[in-house]
């Protein structure tokens, strides 16, 4: 995504947009599942707005206009899948094909983009109430779709045990936790979990992406996500990143959604090594 460029848009629009594209881009990996259809998205948003300025509503807040311009492409396009996917993937999309209908957004929009109803509201057509309860309706169905085994790899105890609580109430099983990425690896070919929930600096300075890097490779692709004070580590834009990404000090309901929405994808991309 490094290479989006608005270049050719009013100075002004310019700017406001590229200050809230990194919210968009990772809104748009969380909602698709991957990092390359995320951006895919993201860049035909910003190719829309290129094309016709007033696309962008200049009476809204700009991170508000943004995300409206790219929710009218995103059902435009019928929101699709490639049409090719198999395994845990494509049991991912008979899921979300059940879910009601801009359940799955608000929730994102609210839990991880921290929206407010109204603003939810503007950017998909509904009213604040119908917003609220949008985010409710996900909560519980996406929650009720899929249960599966979490790893966690965290080395602050409070966190750790956290963590497992929160992931135990939403009914999923946590098969270990591991402070070190030695203790992940072991953890993970133990018993391949559905899903890891990793910081990026360990115990002894280990390294959580090479934890991660290290249990897909030895026992396969699962959805990762990353809880980190160190957002920057990863957003740069210049390698593969993680498509679900929480940032402490985070909050329960971002768990929640991430978990919930990370368990209908399998396509994490293993990331580089740093």
């Amino acid at each position: 995504m490094g290479n989006m460029e608005t270049e050719n848009a009013q100075p002004g629009l310019a700017e406001l947009v590229g200050s809230n594209l990194p919210y968009l881009r990772r809104y748009a990996r969380a909602l698709t599942g991957s990092q390359a259809s995320g951006d895919a998205y993201a860049a035909a948003t910003l190719e829309a707005i290129l094309a016709d300025d007033t696309t962008f509503d200049g009476d809204l807040a700009p991170r508000v206009a943004l995300f409206k311009v790219f929710h009218s492409l995103w059902h435009s396009s019928g929101a699709p899948s490639d049409g090719e996917e198999t395994g845990l993937r494509a049991r991912a999309n008979q899921h979300l094909s059940k879910l009601t209908a801009n359940s799955r957004e608000a929730l994102l929009m609210s839990a991880i983009e921290e929206f407010t109803p109204d603003e939810i509201g503007a950017i998909i057509g509904v009213s604040p109430e119908e917003a609220d309860a949008l985010v409710a309706a996900a909560f519980t169905e996406m929650e009720n779709a899929i249960a599966g085994r979490v790893l966690i790899i965290e080395d602050e105890a409070i966190i750790a045990m956290d963590l497992e609580t929160l992931v135990a109430e939403i009914g999923h099983q946590v098969t270990g936790v591991a402070r070190t990425r030695d203790g992940a690896v072991q953890l993970g070919q133990r018993e391949k979990p559905d899903l890891i929930l990793a910081d990026i600096q360990l115990a002894d300075n280990s390294s959580g992406i090479d934890a991660v890097n290290d249990i897909l490779e030895s026992v396969g692709t699962m959805p990762v996500i990353f809880i980190t004070s160190f957002p920057e580590r990863l957003l740069t834009g210049e390698r593969p990143e993680p498509a679900f990404l929480i940032v402490k000090p985070y909050t329960e309901a971002q768990v929640r959604t991430a978990v919930s929405q990370a368990m209908f994808f399998a396509s994490t991309e293993t990331l580089k090594r740093a």
